[in-house]
């Protein structure tokens, strides 16, 4: 299955506490509960302003559609090619 970074432009993000990210998730499980297993939640990094988010699907159109039915922007949408980490260097 690929495997997608996703950006999200959310002013003061990094500002929000443990409850309001939980409350965050939560939407996020429930629509993927209800979009099946063509569409799965890797892990997201929250900055000050941003989100990106790693996910596996099918295709683009998935990632979209969740973002949609979970109220969340997805502005830039990139398909990853390769991974590397320092275990690449030897």
């Amino acid at each position: 299955m690929p495997q997608y970074v996703i950006e999200r432009d959310m002013p003061g993000v990094g500002q929000l506490g443990p409850e309001e990210l939980k409350g965050a998730s939560q939407t996020s499980c429930s629509v993927l509960r209800d979009l099946g297993p063509q569409i799965q939640w890797v892990h997201s990094y929250v900055t000050d302003n941003k989100i990106y988010c790693v996910y596996r699907a099918d295709n683009e159109d998935m990632i979209r559609e969740h973002a949609e039915r979970g109220g969340f922007p997805a502005n830039k949408i990139s398909q990853v090619r390769s991974i590397i980490d320092p275990t690449t260097a030897e």
